[in-house]
């Protein structure tokens, strides 16, 4: 009961799109992902910018 799905690409147009998938042109080496770091980043703008927003409401006189 369990048709194959039709074909959209010849057999041999299937060849070309597996070697050059397989060539590694456009594969760029990376830096394995740091979420710590990520996080620690994260922390220290957020701490950066309610440190500011407090200077500037305490330099108005709302605090």
């Amino acid at each position: 009961m369990s048709e194959k799905p039709e074909k959209k690409l010849s057999d041999a147009d299937q060849a070309r799109v597996d070697k050059y998938l397989h060539s590694g042109f456009n594969q760029v080496e990376r830096k394995p992902f740091r979420p710590l770091l990520l996080l620690l980043v994260i922390v220290v703008v957020l701490s950066l910018l309610s440190l500011l927003s407090v200077f500037i409401a305490s330099t108005k006189g709302v605090v």
